[in-house]
């Protein structure tokens, strides 16, 4: 059972937030997407030493110019999203909010996710994915 708390709100469903990424993970993915030479390279050595880093994922879906690389990137993102938000209590319903700033690796990957299904060809997971991101956080543009 997790130790974080779920906003059980009389205003709708529990509201889910994701843990903290480990160690010095957010400062060296900023330091790696401000560098000059490979991000790309920088990222993925992060997503080695922290393979949980949901949010390294994403970044890295971000980074790629290929569209099968992308989408695979982002679908790790997600998945090991999912993996978190179950550690975190979230039961399959709730939201996921953009406004918390450790749900938005997920989120990202899912935006993402979207972005790059679109790319590929599959506007039946482009649809589901939207509907499940207006489910997670109706606050969210997309």
């Amino acid at each position: 059972m997790s130790e974080r708390p779920i906003d059980l709100s009389p205003s709708g469903p529990p509201d889910t937030v994701l843990p903290e990424a480990p160690g010095n993970a957010v400062a060296a993915l900023e330091a790696a997407l401000a560098s000059g030479d490979d991000p790309k390279t920088a990222v993925a050595a992060l997503v080695e030493q922290w393979p949980r880093y949901i949010d390294a994922w994403a970044r890295l879906g971000e980074l790629s110019d290929d569209a099968v690389e992308s989408y695979a990137y982002y679908r790790i993102g997600y998945h090991r999203g999912l993996d978190a938000l179950r550690a975190s209590g979230w039961g399959g319903t709730g939201y996921v909010r953009w406004k918390h700033p450790t749900n938005r690796g997920f989120l990202r990957a899912l935006i993402g996710l979207r972005k790059a299904a679109a790319r590929i060809g599959e506007q039946d997971e482009v649809e589901r994915i939207g509907d499940f991101l207006n489910q997670l956080d109706p606050d969210l543009e997309i």
